[in-house]
């Protein structure tokens, strides 16, 4: 059959081709496009331009295989109460962008190799930083915690963060209170223009030698952008045995035995007395400037010739002139008085709340009572000093001379290592620069400050 109008027919193919390409071309791509958005990344196959099964390529997902794992930097707990502790962990996140909203963890507090508690959680683990992770007020029935470790679990979503630490400043950090009622102050700079909500925030408190000692959380419901905020931490408990940097100062209360048997060695000088009173008073001019003395003597009775006070020079002269009265030659020693007297003058109205509290006592012999039977006497002085470290004070022991009941004067304190002998009061002097040490360590404590929020993420579609 012959076409009798060709170049219509040719037409007609032409107008045909190009509807069925049109047809075909906005068909394919309405199917690429609804597949993509609707499918690909959440279809739990690797499809389209995905990297990995729904990660990658078009998809806001990170694939885990091109994320570097967190890092557990260090693990610690910290006795808050008797038998309840605060669990924290230092977690590095060493990728630039990724990140995640659900890092899941498990604390296990451990007492020598048992396990005594468990808390789990889960919380932000911004990018680019190290962050910390904290559970407070973890209940060990009274166990006493020897290791914590935390175990995090595989993350299931990594995906982007448009902001990492460098959000956030901190500035005015100032602890006060840490012997009455621990109290951090600090003000946060949300630097960036968008709000920070969901604000969660650790601080942590370390030696000089970069060792972890408390820690304590707090959060802000919301920061705007570029504004600033105070924030408060507080502990239920001192913290001045726990920070022993010499930036928190201390007060400290000697007690002097005054007893007649301080001049039996010599009566000109009176020894052991002479070196008693150089060493204290040596001891008294290496306190700072912040820090407070105050002294006690006992023989038959306590007396306080020094309450506590800033004017070192006023305390070693009192400490130069102290002597054996006549009546303390034939009296006896009362301890559990000076004691007694001791527990008072730490506690009183005079005591700075910054301060920790330090007691110095030296003793030449048993404590005697003319009425008192001896066990009745020693289990009542032993009790007395109990209370006064459950006061909240650090005691310190010296027992002069070679008679010295070595185990009355190990009974007086719980620390072991706070017991001091001196077989000669030649020794005192190096004793006292003992416990200078041990009342403080050089270098100012480091504060972290670390907060975190999940508000910078990317959404998933």
């Amino acid at each position: 059959m012959s076409i009798k109008r060709p170049w219509a027919f040719w037409r007609r193919v032409q107008y045909g081709t190009v509807f069925l390409l049109v047809f075909f071309l906005l068909g394919g791509g309405l199917f690429a496009l609804l597949y993509e958005e609707n499918v690909t990344c959440f279809d739990n196959l690797q499809n389209g331009s995905e990297e990995g099964v729904d990660c990658g390529g078009v998809c806001v997902r990170i694939c885990a295989a091109t994320v570097l794992p967190p890092k557990v930097v260090w693990t610690e707990s910290f006795e808050i109460n008797e038998g309840q502790y605060n669990a924290v962990a230092y977690i590095e996140n060493s990728n630039n962008v990724a990140a995640t909203e659900q890092l899941r963890y498990t604390f296990v507090l451990e007492n020598n190799g048992a396990v005594v508690a468990q808390r789990s959680g889960e919380t932000v683990f911004p990018p680019a930083g190290v962050y910390p992770i904290f559970e407070g007020r973890i209940s060990t029935d009274g166990q006493r915690v020897t290791n914590t470790r935390i175990v995090i679990e595989p993350v299931d979503v990594w995906q982007p963060a448009v902001l990492g630490p460098e959000q956030f400043t901190v500035s005015n950090i100032v602890l006060s209170g840490a012997d009455l009622r621990p109290r951090l102050e600090a003000r946060i700079d949300n630097t960036a223009l968008s709000e920070a909500g969901d604000v969660e925030i650790v601080t942590t408190l370390f030696n000089a030698a970069g060792q972890p000692l408390t820690a304590s959380q707090t959060f802000v419901e919301a920061l705007p952008g570029r504004s600033s905020k105070d924030i408060v931490f507080t502990w239920p408990q001192p913290i001045t045995k726990t920070i022993r940097s010499c930036s928190i100062p201390s007060d400290v209360v000697l007690g002097i035995d005054l007893s007649g048997s301080m001049n039996n060695d010599s009566d000109t000088p009176p020894q052991p007395l002479t070196d008693a009173k150089n060493a204290a008073a040596a001891f008294v001019t290496r306190l700072s400037s912040q820090d407070q003395v105050g002294v006690v003597t006992f023989a038959t009775s306590a007396e306080t010739p020094v309450t506590l006070t800033r004017n070192i020079t006023s305390a070693v002269a009192v400490i130069e002139a102290l002597t054996i009265t006549p009546e303390a030659e034939v009296g006896y020693t009362n301890t559990g008085a000076a004691i007694e007297s001791i527990t008072g003058e730490i506690n009183s109205t005079r005591h700075n709340a910054d301060a920790r509290k330090a007691v110095v006592l030296l003793t030449d012999g048993l404590p005697t009572s003319q009425t008192e039977d001896e066990t009745m006497l020693l289990e009542s002085v032993i009790q007395k000093a109990k209370a006064l470290e459950l006061s909240g004070a650090e005691l310190f022991v010296i027992g002069l001379g070679n008679n010295v009941d070595r185990d009355f004067v190990s009974s007086l304190v719980t620390k072991s290592q706070n017991v001091y002998f001196a077989p000669n009061s030649s020794d005192l002097n190096g004793i006292y620069e003992q416990i200078t040490a041990a009342l403080c360590e050089s270098g100012a404590t480091r504060i972290d400050v670390i907060p975190k929020t999940k508000t910078n993420f990317t959404p998933l579609q």
